[in-house]
């Protein structure tokens, strides 16, 4: 006993997190489109494989609610067998950023860019699982989700099977919520799971006419891509993996930041961690799974139920190998409308509904990113919505970073004074160029550059034509103070 002290913790936290990640392997994998056993698959590696490595050790990682929206379009696009590969090359790149250090660049990304692809993802999430949760076919883009809600909604009210469907949905929701408020001894059971089995309970009881979870079986799921399936790919799956590859690996590395906060144990090494998830993703994608991610509500259950080590995690990837092996029958049990429901849910915690008033109140320029990035991907698509959330981050830093301060003293005789201070870059070129040619011509003037920390070359450039250029004929050129050597004077020719 002494040589696994902590077992008995381990093994409690064990059962914790298999009862949290049931429910939710199979519904995301519903959600995307693909087999319910590929999603227990993809929870299976997670915990016997990325489970084992190092990097992070408490946190879980499985299929997420969060790289959803992006499954869902990859095998609508290039169809079930291509998400092996994506899932394949997505797990090598990281293998690779890990290996060159790079998962700790993962947090230099903005916060407001990840919350709002998280929230962006929410949206879809929701919009989408709202016409499941009523037995109805969603359109394909997020933006179509959305603008076709209503019209789904009157479908649904004049259908008994639809309204019986979205009743039994919002039941599974209600149970979730309310299952928070009820003693810790019952919340032993996750919520997750006990609305699952009410839903299965209330559907056998009542002979309901909803549709239930499609079961192939744990190897007739698995479709590992043939040679046929890499040579029919074209090269716009590029982008696909490198959107899987990025989202996936900031959303893990994020996570383990939050999981960090929870426990005191060991930090998380985020190369190692990046190269876990790596190893992880590659052998999903060998199987023909669902991607991985580490996941915070699962991490956070197994840090709440007292786990101490790895050993956790990897027996609750032992769990979930056992229920595929021994139950695969029960999936068949489980209502549709009950796992969307589910996913209705987890797309709501995605938004970061509590920290966008205060962000606005403080950050503005972070609030919009966020509200920018998650229109983006819902109007657009996951990826191109991510790179406009990243691009406007690099725009606010650089105008940030970009203060100039431009003082003028005009005595009434001798030369104007001009003093320019911080930083000049192009970004703030046309104020400085405003002001400059606004000093009268037929007056010297001494422009004083000694208190910047920086000239880049547009303004450099920009700065010397105007000088060149702005003095009358028969006034002095305008003399010119170098940043780099105060002391010393260049007088530009006129």
């Amino acid at each position: 006993m002494t040589k696994f002290p902590y077992l008995r913790q381990d093994f409690t936290a064990s059962l914790v997190v298999f009862l949290v990640a049931l429910p939710l392997c199979v519904g995301v994998a519903v959600a995307s489109g693909v087999p319910a056993e590929l999603g227990l698959i993809t929870g299976i590696v997670g915990g016997l494989v990325t489970g084992l490595l190092p990097g992070s050790s408490l946190q879980v990682s499985g299929p997420a609610a969060g790289l959803t929206v992006l499954v869902f379009e990859a095998v609508q696009e290039y169809g079930l067998p291509a998400l092996g590969i994506i899932v394949l090359a997505a797990g090598l790149l990281q293998l690779v950023m890990g290996a060159l250090k790079l998962g700790r660049w993962f947090r230099a990304i903005s916060v407001s860019v990840v919350e709002g692809m998280l929230a962006g993802i929410g949206l879809v999430l929701i919009a989408g699982q709202l016409y499941a949760t009523a037995g109805l076919k969603a359109p394909a883009s997020g933006i179509d989700k959305i603008l076709g809600l209503p019209g789904a909604a009157v479908d649904a009210a004049g259908s008994t099977a639809a309204l019986t469907s979205l009743a039994l949905g919002a039941a599974t929701i209600a149970v979730m919520v309310l299952w928070k408020k009820l003693p810790k001894k019952a919340q032993a059971v996750p919520g997750a799971l006990a609305a699952v089995i009410l839903a299965i309970a209330a559907t056998a009881v009542f002979d309901l006419p909803v549709a239930t979870v499609e079961v192939k079986g744990l190897l007739g799921s698995i479709q590992p891509p043939g040679l046929d399936t890499f040579g029919g790919v074209g090269v716009g799956i590029i982008g696909t993996i490198i959107a899987f590859t990025l989202i996936a690996s900031a959303e893990s590395l994020f996570s383990a930041a939050a999981v960090d906060r929870l426990h005191d144990g060991p930090r998380t090494q985020y190369d190692k961690e990046l190269m876990a998830q790596g190893a992880g993703n590659t052998i999903c994608g060998v199987l023909g799974a669902l991607p991985m991610t580490a996941v915070i509500v699962r991490s956070s259950a197994n840090v709440s139920a007292g786990a101490k080590t790895k050993a956790s995690r990897v027996m609750h990837g032992v769990w979930l190998l056992l229920f595929a092996a021994l139950l695969p029958a029960t999936l068949a049990l489980i209502p549709l409308p009950a796992l969307a429901g589910i996913l209705v849910h987890a797309g709501w915690k995605l938004i970061p509904f509590a920290k966008i008033v205060p962000l606005w109140k403080e950050h503005r320029g972070e609030a919009l990113i966020l509200v920018v990035t998650a229109v983006s991907i819902v109007a657009v698509n996951m990826f191109e919505g991510v790179l406009i959330g990243l691009a406007l981050s690099v725009v606010k830093t650089a105008w940030e970073a970009s203060h100039i301060k431009l003082e003028i003293i005009d005595k009434g005789a001798g030369p104007i004074q001009a003093y320019l201070s911080g930083n000049a870059t192009f970004l703030r070129l046309p104020k400085i160029l405003d002001s400059l040619e606004s000093l009268p011509q037929d007056r010297p003037v001494v422009l004083d550059l000694s208190g910047l920390h920086h000239l880049d070359h547009a303004c450099r450039t920009a700065l010397e034509n105007w000088a060149a250029r702005h003095s009358a004929t028969g006034t002095e050129p305008v003399k010119v103070t170098e940043p780099e050597k105060a002391e010393a004077e260049k007088v530009t020719a006129a």
